[in-house]
């Protein structure tokens, strides 16, 4: 299993039956769905941090239909050319891409961790053999240089944290979107798009970049599942419902996936 800490004193967490403790008398019980929540209240950004309970099933209805398969694949693809002991998807959301780099990598000791309690709720009806974690990318629970690989799609990660939690030679992917991506959808829902943010701003000098490369591909999503491609990203709550009502209606074509990878290295 991953290593983990204490979020009060960073101390070592230790298991005994359903419970988790540290040397300081911390303790931390073993949900009965399988996960351990480590978020302290005041790390926690809001009431109910991260996605929305109505985001995460849009998400998980739509990563189940398999359109988002080939950026799975190309990840684990990624990985799997040097497997890891231990790795830690960071905001892992439902567990799609965790349960999938999972079965690619069975010898892999595998932790997803998302600061949502509604989406790890989902990930462990997904899979009960991955180690589910309610905690914050920001503040890893994990052991310095304790992981051999790290993994973040679509969501925040703190590069100082990597650092600290990968052994040297530690490799971590970081997957985000394009300036590309979806743009026939974006170009029908604002009257202006805004562009992507960069993927990667600023590195510390113990992260490198290994490779970078772009995954493009056709998506052709039934008229009847845009509504689930739409809610499951902010776009279903910054852009106008009249809008999104019509392109449901009427469906869109010209849609592409354009994924940024980029695999780093740790010094």
């Amino acid at each position: 299993m991953i290593e983990l800490i204490c979020p009060h004193c960073r101390e070592a967490l230790h298991r005994t039956e359903r419970q988790w403790h540290c040397a300081n008398g911390h303790s931390y019980d073993q949900a009965k769905q399988g996960y351990l929540n480590l978020l302290l209240v005041q790390h926690k950004n809001s009431k109910q941090p991260g996605d929305t309970p109505q985001m995460l099933s849009y998400r998980q209805a739509f990563l189940d239909a398999g359109h988002y398969q080939l950026v799975s694949d190309a990840i684990n693809q990624l990985l799997a050319a040097a497997p890891p002991e231990h790795l830690l998807d960071m905001g892992c959301g439902e567990g799609y891409y965790t349960a999938r780099l999972a079965a690619a990598l069975p010898q892999t000791q595998l932790a997803g961790l998302d600061i949502s309690k509604d989406a790890i709720l989902k990930a462990c009806r997904r899979s009960k053999d991955i180690q589910w974690l309610v905690a914050s990318s920001a503040r890893l629970p994990v052991a310095d240089q304790s992981l051999d690989a790290a993994l973040c799609v679509f969501s925040p990660w703190s590069p100082e944290e990597c650092v600290r939690a990968l052994r040297p030679g530690g490799r971590v992917l970081i997957v985000g979107p394009h300036g590309d991506h979806l743009m026939a959808l974006r170009e029908k829902l604002y009257d202006s798009v805004h562009p992507t943010p960069d993927l990667i701003k600023s590195l510390p000098d113990e992260l490198r970049i290994v490779s970078q490369s772009t995954l493009r591909y056709a998506l052709q999503v039934p008229a009847d599942e845009l509504a689930n491609l739409i809610g499951m990203t902010p776009h279903g709550f910054r852009s106008q419902p009249e809008r999104q009502q019509a392109i449901c209606a009427s469906g869109i074509d010209g849609l592409e996936v354009a994924m940024q990878m980029v695999l780093l290295e740790r010094s």
